[in-house]
């Protein structure tokens, strides 16, 4: 009775404990956001002051005599909000560090000796590390979405207002001397690109409000004016002399970067005051957990006495007998009806289900009793769908294996029509339109093959002899469709064992393939092959420069290179059929063979196939030169063995836990 009644007590107290507590933490997020988000806005008090200072530098700086006036009231707005910022211990070591030149900076500026792209870049480090001590971009939100996307949109804003700024500084400069020189033009498009990405963030993530403010930010005669004024700017790559007011371009970007800065003040009062609302809300569900908490211990504990004796012992009974269906019948069951043979029907013999002793037996209610009688249904429908299922794999991979040989059969019988055909032809254009159906067909005898290895049947394409590195690697590359894409860049010398060459050359096709598939049409997808005398085996890697993979996907895509099961098959979804394909070739390859994906360097992919040595046939020529004469392949070795590391690391872990 003890236990009954102190169980359900302490769990309950539990809850409200963790209810309680997770009020608390809500409350001091709380308090603590809006605390940050006014930190937040005086930062970007200073930086919006900050920026303008670097504008006009920089337009004094190109010859715009004009920005002289205006730039002695903006340093006197910075001196301010400086003298402001000293007494925040956030910003203060950021001020030490990057503005403690500043008065040297204005000096070598109105003495019209400082260096231009030096002076803008002052100013920018200065400000992006201010804007990197900005609260909000580590400032903890709770679970409140609406606080999250307030915080994010505003952290966007900054970095889009700063790009704007940035650019109004920039070009002041390049107006001001008539034309862009250097890398100027390269700059000035960063620029332009990471104001359009993140004023993208900043759309996705911001309320209909604040989408509604950007627009009319950006729907001024003044913000239309400095959009004609970038696009005579984006004219002129070229190099070419370019006639646009300084002046007035300052003042048009002037008036979009304040619209820009009344938003990100708008965006953070918004936060704020979602902060205070999901303030006053923790205090009130406090208050409401520790009354309830206390009121429901007690209920607990009279109806836990109450309910104790009429429930104890019927559902003991029933406890044991439904861990007697899950850990023990259920699984016997259903393991004997997957491991039973067909009848000639193709039919699996029916499942038998053990009938229980009469559910009233365990001595409790009525409902009890039903409950019984349904676990003893639900054992019986398991057992059903498992006999289905096993026959319905069984029957798929059949059919598959069957449809598979039939492709194999009819492409290998094309195949030799088509060499017959121009074996007779002499005329150019016919043979090549003969070499483009000869090169369909190799496909579609790849895909049969595909087919028989997914579905567990072993190709009837082996080899007797062995055959070199290069020819394998050429093999691959005719079994693919955008074979003219393909760069063989180096493969070591080496001999392949014949009974492995068919199996290495198509599984180094769906490779290629895959890299072709995920990279731009105007980029090569290179083949690499190479000794590495330090694990004793031969590698070939496949490297693309596409659009890549994300962490989870890659780890995705590993786990199903080394599953070879069938479930894996018959359950994964059509577009990752290939990486069930590699895995089960190099499986059939045997122990040692390893298929690994992890980032090229510059983006996109690379895929290392490592080959042991015993399906490598004794080289016919000397021994080919150590690994650490080539860096290009040191430097993918290092990386595959660097992403294995990893894997293993995450599979010892998650037996261990």
């Amino acid at each position: 009775m003890a236990v009954v009644i102190t169980i359900p007590i302490c769990l309950l107290l539990t809850v409200a404990g963790l209810a309680v507590h997770g009020s608390a933490e809500a409350l001091t997020d709380a308090r603590t956001t809006r605390s940050e988000v006014g930190l937040s806005l005086r930062i970007q008090a200073l930086v919006h002051q900050l920026q303008r200072e670097r504008g006009l530098t920089n337009g004094l700086l190109g010859g715009e005599e004009e920005f002289r006036s205006p730039l002695a009231g903006t340093r006197k707005r910075v001196d301010r909000a400086l003298r402001a910022m000293r007494r925040e211990s956030a910003a203060e070591e950021v001020i030490r560090q990057h503005l403690q030149h500043l008065a040297a900076i204005r000096n070598a500026a109105d003495r019209d000796t400082a260096n231009r792209a030096a002076t803008l870049t002052f100013y920018t480090t200065a400000i992006d590390a201010l804007n990197a001590v900005d609260p909000v971009l580590g400032s903890s939100t709770g679970t409140d979405r609406q606080l999250r996307d307030n915080i994010a949109a505003l952290h966007e804003l900054a970095t889009a207002k700063e790009s704007v700024a940035l650019e109004r500084g920039f070009l002041s400069g390049v107006f001001a001397q008539g034309g862009f020189h250097g890398r100027e033009f390269l700059t000035f498009t960063e620029i332009r690109a990471t104001r359009v990405a993140a004023l993208a963030r900043f759309r996705h993530i911001a309320t209909a409000p604040q989408r509604a403010a950007l627009r009319n930010a950006f729907g001024t005669q003044d913000a239309e004016r400095a959009t004609a004024s970038e696009n005579r700017a984006e004219g002129a790559a070229d190099r070419s002399t370019l006639r646009v007011d300084a002046t007035a371009w300052w003042d048009a970007m002037t008036a979009l970067v304040d619209d820009l800065y009344a938003v990100q003040q708008s965006v953070g009062d918004d936060a704020r005051q979602r902060a205070d609302r999901l303030s006053h809300d923790a205090e009130t569900s406090l208050a409401v957990y520790l009354v309830a908490g206390a009121l429901m211990a007690a209920l607990v504990a009279g109806l836990a006495a109450f309910a104790s004796r009429s429930l104890t012992r019927p559902l003991s009974a029933l406890a044991e007998a439904a861990h007697q269906v899950a850990q023990h019948r259920l699984p016997a069951t259903v393991a004997r009806i997957q491991q039973s043979p067909q009848d000639h029907a193709g039919l699996l013999p029916p499942a038998d289900v053990p009938d229980h002793a009469d559910a009233r037996m365990l001595g409790g209610a009525a409902e009890i009793a039903e409950v019984a009688a349904s676990l003893h249904q639900v054992e019986r429908t398991a057992v059903q769908l498992a006999a289905q299922q096993a026959g319905l794999r069984r029957n798929t991979t059949e059919s598959l294996a069957n449809l598979g040989r039939r492709n194999q059969n009819l492409v290998r019988r094309q195949l030799s029509l088509i060499t017959r055909l121009e074996r007779k032809e002499l005329d150019p254009d016919a043979l090549a339109d003969f070499f483009e159906l000869d090169h369909l067909a190799t496909r579609m005898r790849r895909n049969a093959e595909s087919l028989l290895v997914l579905a567990g049947q072993n190709t009837p394409r082996p080899s007797t002899a062995p055959a070199d590195g290069l020819e394998v690697v050429q093999s691959a590359v005719a079994e693919v469709e955008h074979y003219r894409r393909v760069l063989i860049a180096a493969v070591e010398p080496v001999r392949v064992r014949g009974h492995a060459v068919a199996d290495i050359a198509h599984l180094l096709a769906e490779l290629i393939e895959n890299g072709l598939t995920f990279s731009p049409p105007n980029e090569p997808v290179e083949v690499h092959g190479w000794y590495d005398n330090e694990d004793d085996t031969y590698c070939f890697a496949v490297v693309d420069h596409g659009v890549g993979m994300s962490e989870a996907e890659k780890e995705r895509a590993n786990a199903r290179l080394a599953d070879v099961g069938e479930e894996a098959f018959l359950t994964a979804p059509t577009r990752f059929l290939g990486h069930l394909v590699i895995g089960r070739l190099a499986h059939r390859l045997g122990d040692g063979t390893q298929v690994h994906l992890f980032d090229t360097t510059g983006g996109g992919l690379s895929a290392l196939l490592a080959l042991p040595r015993r399906l490598l046939a004794p080289a016919d020529g000397p021994s080919t030169a150590p690994l650490t004469a080539r860096p290009a392949v040191s430097s993918l070795l290092n990386g595959f063995r660097a992403g294995v590391a990893r894997a293993e690391a995450q599979s010892t872990q998650g037996a261990s836990s």
